[in-house]
């Protein structure tokens, strides 16, 4: 998966920047280097969230899941 991280510098330094697929996920960094890092940790953060939320709504319904492979 390849994903568009929008990125500006900041008023105070560094930068901070989002992923336009993904606009609740932002970060910033002293460097761009950084601030991918950064993105890239705060997106498995909130994806890893977003998932154990969604299994709360599930409860003990039963369901199937399945795997796949977004180009």
């Amino acid at each position: 998966m390849k994903l568009t991280a929008v990125i500006e510098k900041a008023e105070e330094g560094g930068w901070v920047g989002q992923f336009e697929e993904f606009p609740a996920v932002i970060e910033q960094g002293e460097t761009i280097e950084e601030l991918k890092i950064n993105m890239i940790a705060a997106l498995d953060f909130y994806l890893d969230t977003q998932k154990w939320l969604f299994e709360q709504q599930l409860g003990e319904r039963q369901v199937r899941k399945e795997i796949v492979e977004v180009a």
